[in-house]
């Protein structure tokens, strides 16, 4: 199938230049993206979250031009892994296979879409082992006690994407210090496991991989030694992605790892950092039981991607309520069933160019509204449903309004504007008729307040009634 027209306004804010630039990939046409997946040992929290609903509405812009290969990889071999099975007394693939599982489902919940490969550590071992013995005999990387550790000393461009000397970045961080290192900001390629431990067999004897060569191999494995874009949250800046790049550089010979690296910025509750010690974590999970999936996709979508973001009360409720105002546009306008995958034509012009801006989804949501404002001052039907359906082709691309209409408005939800389904409005609205018609006002008013405390706004127009939610 032919490509569609390139972007040639892309624009994205590259940590590594600490600049905009315009988006060129490696090879023209195709786009090789890797974004760090989760450590499948325990549920995920609402933060965990973000960088995967970010980069799915990147993943979506890209496709509509290129032909993308979308790495995500699952992290099933981690010391924490270890210490949760042990601690239930289950096997490590049991464990994670059920938080793998767990993953999977929240996502579908949110919308974000299956990436191309999902490879998890378990199943990279070859490569793993491979590029850390290349390392070790190009001379960056060395044995000690069982151990194999990355020579920083041996990598002049360290430090390069955080923008900070090594002694800055150890003094910042939790840098492990062992004897056996020959400089405290060393890292580890491979560990020695206990009998007790998961473990496979190496050059250095039994053991596992240390967490950044294995994102290195896997991106390696999948997209090649130079890929277009790398992503994940700002916390993985460093050590993560500082030494994924250090080792991948120094095992292939190149001058680059990833062309363009992106970062999220990390989500607040209340204006507070989320903390086991303060006890405001909040688990994507609970959050998916209490509210619709849309909703906390749209609340993740609310500030920009590269600002932190506080997570309250207050922006669930709202959410909710841009939502519904939404899907009361496609409802009256006759759009029924799920989303589809939009023709181009019907993108509107200024969502396109706010996600090409950097992934501006703030603007992006701005001129769905606008869109919705337009549809309720509409008087022609015909003009509704085009700008119904130009809405809904918007709110793909930013992972929203895929449901029926009718779907959403029926399915049980948290406070008073999600308590009401709309056969109750319907009849509430046919009983107000009724008191109009036999001048009943003020009983009719008072149905009208009754419906605005439950989130329910009437408006009476020439051509009759309509309703959205507030």
């Amino acid at each position: 199938m032919p490509l569609k027209a390139v972007l040639d306004l892309l624009q994205l804010y590259n940590t590594l230049e600490r600049t905009h630039e315009p988006f060129e990939p490696l090879v023209e046409g195709r786009v090789a993206m890797y974004i760090c997946g989760p450590t499948v040992y325990n549920s995920a929290h609402i933060g965990n979250a973000r960088p995967y609903v970010v980069f799915d509405v990147l993943a979506r812009l890209l496709r509509r031009s290129y032909e993308l290969t979308y790495v995500r990889n699952i992290t099933d071999v981690d010391d924490k892994i270890n210490a949760a099975a042990k601690a239930e007394g289950i096997s490590i693939g049991t464990l994670t296979q059920r938080y793998t599982e767990m993953f999977r489902g929240d996502m579908e919940t949110l919308g974000v879409l299956p990436p191309d490969v999902e490879p998890r550590v378990t199943e990279h071992m070859e490569p793993i082992v491979s590029m850390i013995r290349q390392l070790v005999e190009a001379g960056f990387a060395y044995e000690a006690e069982g151990n194999v550790l990355f020579s920083v000393a041996s990598f002049g461009d360290y430090g390069t994407l955080s923008g900070r000397s090594v002694e800055d970045l150890i003094a910042g961080a939790r840098v492990e210090i062992a004897a056996y290192k020959r400089d405290a900001a060393d890292f580890v390629l491979w560990k020695p496991s206990a009998d007790d431990e998961v473990g496979w067999e190496s050059p250095w004897g039994r053991g596992r991989p240390g967490w950044h060569i294995e994102c290195s191999a896997m991106a390696a494995s999948h997209l090649g030694q130079v890929i277009d874009i790398h992503g994940g949250g700002q916390d993985l800046v460093f050590p993560h992605h500082e030494n994924e790049i250090a080792q991948s550089r120094c095992a292939h010979g190149t001058d680059a790892f990833a062309r363009y690296w992106l970062h999220n910025g990390l989500v607040n509750v209340d204006r507070e950092k989320m903390s086991k010690s303060i006890g405001n974590v909040l688990l994507l999970r609970d959050l998916l039981d209490e509210h619709p999936g849309e909703v906390v996709r749209l609340g993740l979508l609310t500030a920009h991607y590269r600002q932190p973001l506080d997570w309250t009360e207050r922006l669930l409720g709202e959410a909710r309520r841009r939502l519904d105002r939404m899907y009361v546009v496609l409802r009256e306008a006759g759009i029924s069933g799920a989303a589809e995958v939009p023709e181009d034509a019907l993108i509107p012009p200024g969502v396109k160019a706010a996600l090409e801006d950097d992934l501006n989804t703030p603007e992006a949501l701005a001129e769905l509204a606008e869109i919705v404002r337009a549809a309720n001052r509409a008087e022609d039907p015909d003009v509704r449903r085009k700008l119904a359906a130009t809405l809904r082709a918007g709110a793909w691309m930013l992972g929203l309004l895929q449901q029926d209409p009718t779907a959403w408005f029926s399915r049980s939800g948290t406070g008073d504007a999600a308590m009401i389904d709309e056969s109750g409005i319907e009849t509430l609205l046919r009983e107000r008729e009724r008191l109009r018609a036999e001048k009943k006002f003020e009983a009719a008013d008072g149905i009208r307040d009754e419906l605005l405390q439950k989130g329910v706004v009437i408006e009476d127009r020439a051509e009759g009634t309509r309703w959205r939610r507030a």
